[in-house]
Order: C-alpha cells, then sequence, then structure tokens
C-alpha cells in the first residue's frame, strides 16, 4: 500500500460520508488511472435514486465499460470505502478494470452491520440441454 493508495482511499471515505450526509448509505468509490488522475467518482445513491443497483462500485464499472477501450480500463485502479459486494465484483470483472484497493473488508463491515443481509435460496443447475441453446457458439 503505497501513500497514493491511502490518499484515495481517504477520498472514497470522503465520498462515503458525503453519501450519509445526503441520506444514502455511507459507500464511495473512485476509479483512477495510471498516473494517479481521477477518472470518475461516485456514492451510493440507493435511496436518492430508488434504485438497489447505484452503489458507487458498480456505477463506475459501468463508466468504465462505456468510457474506456480495454487497455485504458486494464490500466485503473478502483479504490472503494468497503470491499465491493458481489454484484459489483462481477461487474468490475466484467468491465475489465485493472485493480481495486479498499478500506473496510467484508468481513469488518459485517461487525457494523448487524444482521447482515437475508440470505435466498437458490436451486439448479437444471433444464441444461434446453438452456444451453441460445448460448452455444456465442463465446466461440
Amino acid at each position: 500500500m503505497t501513500r497514493d493508495d491511502e490518499n484515495h482511499l481517504r477520498r472514497a471515505i470522503e465520498l462515503a460520508a458525503k453519501a450519509r450526509e445526503t441520506g444514502d448509505a455511507p459507500f464511495g468509490s473512485l476509479l483512477v488511472g495510471p498516473d494517479g488522475a481521477v477518472l470518475a467518482e461516485a456514492h451510493n445513491t440507493v435511496l436518492s435514486d430508488g434504485d438497489i443497483s447505484a452503489h458507487p462500485e458498480l456505477k463506475l464499472a459501468r463508466w468504465a465499460a462505456r468510457e474506456l477501450d480495454p487497455e485504458a480500463a486494464a490500466a485503473t485502479t478502483m479504490y472503494t470505502s468497503c470491499q465491493p459486494c458481489g454484484m459489483c465484483t462481477g461487474a468490475i470483472a466484467r468491465s475489465g478494470l485493472g485493480r481495486v484497493v479498499f478500506a473496510l473488508s467484508n468481513e469488518q463491515f459485517a461487525t457494523l452491520k448487524p444482521g447482515g443481509w437475508p440470505h435466498v435460496p437458490q436451486e439448479g443447475p437444471a433444464l441444461f440441454d434446453e438452456a444451453r441453446v441460445p448460448i452455444d457458439d456465442y463465446y466461440r
């Protein structure tokens, strides 16, 4: 962890505080290029937007996928106040970002949010032969 990493994490924490001040959950993130320049910033707006996907990490991953070519995206670092959730982790991987640095881990966050999130049971796999038809040859 470099001094620059720590400074960018402090900015992510400031963005989290801004989210809380505006009535949203306290999460903030920024995307930084290889030269250290901040490319984009976001904070949580789940409540104010009425959108359960309005996490700052997801917003920045979507921005990068839209605005950066794959090589530029791979050279970025996302700094975020908390370790990205599963939804955001998937978006980060698909957007091709190069690195994520976070302040609080999921385990640390869990100690600050008693009760955690509800578990939703999943069933499957099922109907492989039917489900594969629209996917066959798509990724080749």
